[in-house]
């Protein structure tokens, strides 16, 4: 287990990120940038975070066919991020040739972690069974493609606390767990549907928890995060 929660920085430029994180005075932070930060601001944002000495959690969430995700990934491994992720949609071949993309690109000989999206936090099993027309229970769709991930030499998957139990059971300890959807028990649940807050995440198996608007819209993000990290930490 990760002792530090990683901060998801949702903002659609630097000036926004970068006046978040001035308050933190030089902590070395684990961070998320999904695509509204990256694919408006580019490698840019990347390099910023690095000088910072902050770790990177770079979440494109990429799904194309085989090759195109393995030639891009070869290029953002290049990055020197230090954990990525695909779409466990793609398939075990997409999978595969995501390795091999980072493993070609490696920033000083060492890859990034490589985990797969299973189902979003944000679907529900009723709009997973109607958009998506599988029929199993969405905890059975996400230890399927959990499963599909591993068999693929990913090194985890992103899923909901509520399903990273049953991923520990059929995947083992050493595959990542790592949860979005994490909220405060007193604040709003916002557009996501399977949530837990962080003492849970730490207690049903989580080995790393995504936290954005809990701390990134408190109006003490120091503080909210320390909170954060405290309940993780089991130390609150």
């Amino acid at each position: 287990m990760e002792n530090e929660p990683i901060i998801a920085l949702d903002f659609p430029a630097w000036r926004e990120a970068e006046q978040f994180l001035a308050p933190f005075h030089g902590e070395k932070l684990y961070v998320k940038v999904g695509m509204e930060l990256y694919l408006q601001n580019g490698p840019f944002i990347i390099e910023q975070l690095k000088k910072m000495n902050h770790r990177i959690f770079l979440d494109l969430k990429l799904h194309d066919i085989p090759n195109t995700v393995g030639q891009a990934m070869k290029g953002l491994a290049a990055l020197g991020v230090d954990m990525i992720n695909v779409h466990a949609a793609g398939g075990v071949e997409m999978m595969k040739k995501a390795r091999e993309g980072l493993e070609a690109g490696a920033y000083e000989g060492r890859r990034p972690v490589l985990l797969a999206v299973t189902q979003l936090t944000s679907t529900s099993e009723e709009a997973m069974q109607a958009d998506q027309l599988i029929q199993v229970p969405l905890q059975e769709s996400v230890l399927h493609y959990a499963k599909k991930a591993k068999e693929a030499g990913c090194d985890g998957v992103v899923c909901s606390v509520l399903e990273a139990g049953a991923i520990r059971a059929a995947c083992g300890e050493e595959f990542f767990k790592v949860t979005p959807g994490i909220r405060l028990k007193d604040g709003s649940a916002d557009d996501q549907k399977r949530i837990a807050d962080p003492a849970e995440a730490r207690e049903i198996g989580s080995t790393m928890i995504v936290v954005g608007r809990p701390i990134t819209k408190a109006a003490d993000p120091v503080a909210a995060y320390q909170h954060v990290k405290a309940l993780w930490g089991g130390n609150a």
